[in-house]
This record gives structure tokens, C-alpha cells and sequence, in this order.
């Protein structure tokens, strides 16, 4: 089957505001999404991007007040500055990627739902996605039968290290920020270059 290659941030708010509308383009079109969490911190260092929380204000204020007006658009009721924006990526990173592991392994659980399921915990509930037991919440709600054995997955040095080759793949690739699509090799940067990518699909 071919794939859609999303790259994004775990923490991204607009990666949350496209997730739903890339599962039902993925499905409608008989395409596996390849999730490919990556960390913003690594993959900006090559565009010497300015970290988000170092930015001016004027800038940062912007930016929220567009996602949330994006996020009213979409009927979203996003959060504006969660308690827990900013915190530890290797768990809510790892687990998507043991998921997506676990499921190609045969084993049962949706990981396009788990995916999802961690970007609203931080977005429209403001929970803690590096605490594990949220996280075993999360994974047992998206059909894993075993979320120990997952989060020990998620944390082992082989998951962390296939995040870090994420985040060189997506260097190579020329990713520019969250969430970023590719649709056989072209790529589709933001949540608002669904349409195009649709096109691309169709």
C-alpha cells in the first residue's frame, strides 16, 4: 500500500488542527499514514529557526491567535496555552512510533488513532503526554492490548534512536516545520495545504 509520510511534532497545535482530515484522506484514498514524529529542536537547526518559546511576543501571540482561529474554523475547541505545552517529547514521540511498530508487527491497536488521541490530550485537555500513566490511557482507548510493554518500547534506546533518524530523514527531505506531508515525494508543509495534498492524491 502506499504511503502518506507525515512528519510532526507531538506538541504541535497545528499538526492537531490536521490530524482528523489526514486520517479520512488516508482512508478514502487507500493510503497507510507513515507516521514520523520528529523533534522541532533538531530539525530547525539547520534553518537556524528561532525556538517558539524565544521568539518575540508579538510573534507568538500571532501565531496562537491564528490557531485558534483556525481551530474555530474547523470546529476544534482548542486550547490556547495549555499548562503542559511545553515538556518532554521522548514519550509521546516514542509511543507513536512503538505503535506504528507494534501494528506492523500484526499486532492489534490503531496508531492513527493513538496519534491523535496524544495531540488532543495536550490540546483540548490540557493532560500531561510524558506522564505514563496518561499515556497508558491513551494507548489501551486506541485498541493496544499491553500499554506497559508499549511504553517500555516507546522509552528503549532503539525507539530513540529511530526518532532521531526521523529527524535526520526529515533534514534530508527538506521538512520546514509541523505537521509536513509527502505524498510520494512531494511535500506539503501545514495543515492548510490539505487541499493541495488532496489534489495530489486524487
Amino acid at each position: 500500500m502506499k504511503t502518506i509520510d507525515y512528519y510532526y511534532s507531538t506538541r504541535s497545535n497545528f499538526t492537531l488542527l490536521g490530524a482528523g482530515r489526514l486520517n479520512a484522506l488516508a482512508a478514502k484514498y487507500k493510503r497507510r499514514v507513515l507516521h514520523r514524529p520528529i523533534l522541532l529542536s533538531e530539525t530547525m537547526k539547520p534553518l537556524k529557526s528561532t525556538p517558539f518559546h524565544k521568539r518575540p511576543a508579538i510573534l507568538r501571540n500571532y501565531a496562537m491567535h491564528d490557531a485558534l482561529r483556525t481551530a474555530a474554523h474547523l470546529g476544534i475547541p482548542l486550547l490556547r496555552e495549555p499548562v503542559h505545552h511545553m515538556g518532554p517529547v521522548e514519550l509521546p514521540s516514542g509511543i507513536v512510533i512503538a505503535g506504528q511498530n507494534a501494528v506492523l508487527r500484526g499486532e492489534a491497536g490503531d496508531v492513527d488513532s493513538l496519534s491523535v488521541a496524544v495531540l488532543e490530550a495536550l490540546w483540548l485537555h490540557d493532560r500531561d503526554i510524558a506522564d505514563e500513566a496518561v499515556v497508558a490511557e491513551l494507548v489501551k482507548a486506541s485498541g493496544f492490548k499491553n500499554a506497559d510493554a508499549l511504553i517500555a518500547e516507546a522509552m528503549s534506546d532503539a525507539t530513540q534512536a529511530e526518532l532521531m533518524r526521523n529527524c535526520t530523514e526529515a533534514i534530508i527531505r527538506g521538512v520546514i516545520g509541523a505537521p509536513t506531508y509527502f505524498v510520494d515525494e512531494e511535500m506539503f508543509y501545514g495543515q492548510d495545504r490539505l487541499d493541495y495534498l488532496e489534489r495530489a492524491l486524487e
